[in-house]
């Protein structure tokens, strides 16, 4: 197995960093380009479609073994829905293998162009958490490769405490071979959906109470309203049809950012025109259907949109607070937010359920989760996440690793208490950047 040196940047870009990297075809050929990667680097760490944000991907000066070509379906029972996969395999080939024949990957991130794997290390959530809770609840087994050369096939009830390590582990645990879950039967690949404008941040908490019976919910905001208006946005609801069938035609041509502009285009003034254009605009207000893509989907219709951000780059900042605070919690991260003047024009709003999460480092919990993007703007904006983080961690909340690039192994330590009880779990010649820095740091 050749082992090449490249530059490699997560999704948003803030730097690119250099790895020994090994891509196999085959997975009898992945115990030779573990070795390799190993013997080379000293260490090693599987790697997906890179959509992590932050440095959960990374292993500078280490080894990336590169799963996208592992993306074979191996088995899938079109009676029962159970599907298994060779972790390399994408959610966007998921669901053109399987939505033609009626079935839906039961959780799906904002993207279809993560793994299988990647969703396993992240244990990724959905629009659908306060009804299905994560991916991971759905994973029936799997197969992990350890640096020893055993592979351990891992389920709830088969090296549990190694499946719930796994399972949002951030592919500290060994390298994910092959994953096994349970899809969701559907009979239409549409989507009945309603937009509705709400005024302010109570009216977003109003509007989710009354949204329970729908299965996905999320809401966008305007990031930078302020005063009486402060968190207003607009909230999307939608539930799978029952009638329609499945069209055979796709969702039409991605749109392409080309280059990585020399500056980058998220700009104070051209957020604050584009978010008051987006919620007044007249299909802020809808009741209707549409195709999965677009409701899941959007932002993939625009191929390395992260490049608008230039080439300083991007952070995502993405947290979740407990019922009991979040309201008053959420209004003042916004307050601040908006007082700061910074921010983009993606930025997502979602109450979580309680259906507990089956990793030791899933970040989901009951509660209200944020996450917004920001232009890297240097001291300015790690001095506007310092002042976040006091918000979240006096309203008992965490921040999401798989987005992360700069949270303290203390906020981390204090918002997953189950971090000793993973850490024996961990294979000795798995790392990250994200690791050497705040889980050992």
């Amino acid at each position: 197995m050749s082992v090449a040196r490249t530059l490699i940047s997560s999704w948003g870009n803030l730097g690119r960093v250099e790895h020994l990297t090994a891509i196999p075809s085959f997975r009898d050929e992945l115990p030779s380009a573990l070795g390799e990667l190993i013997a080379q680097g000293g260490s090693v760490l599987g790697y997906g479609l890179g959509r992590s944000y932050g440095d959960s991907c990374l292993n500078g000066g280490g080894g990336l073994l590169v799963t996208e070509r592992l993306d074979r379906c191996l088995s899938f029972d079109r009676t029962t829905g159970v599907f298994r996969a060779e972790a390399g395999l994408s959610i966007a080939e998921l669901n053109r293998i399987t939505i033609p024949k009626g079935w839906f990957v039961p959780v799906t991130p904002g993207t279809k162009f993560v793994t299988l794997g990647g969703a396993v290390a992240n244990d990724v959530h959905g629009k659908n958490h306060h009804v299905t809770g994560t991916f991971g609840r759905h994973v029936r087994r799997l197969g992990l490769l350890r640096s020893d050369g055993s592979v351990i096939e891992c389920s709830p009830d088969l090296e549990g405490d190694l499946f719930r390590a796994t399972i949002g582990g951030l592919g500290l645990t060994g390298l994910i071979e092959w994953v096994e879950i349970g899809l969701e039967p559907i009979v239409s690949d549409e989507i009945e959906m309603e937009s509705i404008r709400f005024r302010n941040v109570h009216a977003f908490f109003e509007l989710s109470a009354e949204s329970a019976s729908w299965p996905y919910t999320v809401s966008w905001i305007d990031v930078l309203s302020q005063g009486a208006a402060l968190g207003r946005g607009i909230f999307m609801r939608g539930r799978h049809a029952t009638t329609g069938g499945f069209q055979s035609k796709g969702s039409g041509p991605a749109l392409t950012v080309p280059v990585t502009p020399p500056m980058g285009l998220v700009m104070p003034l051209s957020v604050r025109i584009f978010n008051e254009a987006y919620y007044r605009r007249p299909g802020a207000t809808y009741s209707g259907r549409t195709r999965f893509d677009p409701f899941f989907y959007p932002l993939d219709s625009v191929h390395h949109w992260n490049r608008v951000y230039g080439p300083r780059g991007f952070f995502q900042y993405q947290s979740v607070l407990p019922p009991e605070t979040a309201q008053a919690g959420t209004r003042e991260m916004l307050k601040r937010i908006a007082a700061s003047g910074q921010g983009s024009c993606l930025v997502v709003l979602k109450n979580f359920g309680d259906v507990p999460s089956s990793g030791m480092l899933s970040f989901p919990a009951a509660g209200t989760t944020l996450a917004l993007d920001f232009p890297n703007r240097g001291e300015r904006t790690l001095a506007l996440f310092a002042s976040l983080d006091e918000v979240v961690s006096t309203s008992g909340g965490r921040l999401y690793a798989g987005k992360d690039a700069r949270m303290s192994p203390a906020m981390f330590r204090a918002g997953y208490p189950e971090l000793k009880e993973f850490q024996p779990f961990v294979d000795p010649a798995f790392s990250s950047d994200f690791q050497r820095r705040v889980i050992l740091g």
